[in-house]
């Protein structure tokens, strides 16, 4: 039974984390198309506005699909068949940091080791709650 309330302990703390870092996000997000907005208002051509309302709408859509991801994961530990949908968000919000750290790299940054494992540690701390849960699920 300690294990399981581990897993339930775990999920919660690592949804939470991701809601509240999921909405910071959305509005960086949010704010990014704005200020892309502003810079072809100011310089017109002169800038690769593709390239970059591409990066923010990457950063708001990842935004987004984080905080779902914790929302979903706070549901999940009240009712965890959802668990298995919490893996699956927790695998794509993996995925999307992955593609993160590399358009970060593209835009001339140099690669941070240390950034990547942080971005990372959230989302496999929320996938493994995830998985302790769907065994607890499994197991009745």
């Amino acid at each position: 039974m300690e294990n399981n309330n581990n897993g339930i302990k775990m999920l919660k703390v690592s949804s939470i984390l991701l809601i509240i870092g999921g909405a910071i996000a959305t509005i960086m997000g949010i704010v990014g198309l704005l200020g892309v907005g502003a810079l072809h208002a100011i310089f017109g051509g002169d800038i690769p506005i593709g390239l970059l309302y591409a990066v923010a709408g990457f950063a708001l859509a990842s935004g987004v699909l984080t905080l779902i991801a914790g929302i979903v994961g706070v549901g999940a530990c009240k009712k965890p068949e959802k668990s298995g949908t919490c893996i699956i968000l927790g695998v794509i919000v993996v995925i999307l940091t992955v593609i993160g750290q590399i358009l970060n790299m593209k835009a001339g940054n140099q690669f941070d080791i240390t950034s990547i494992i942080i971005g990372l540690l959230l989302p496999v701390v929320y996938i493994i709650g995830a998985s302790q849960v769907k065994k607890m699920m499994l197991s009745k």
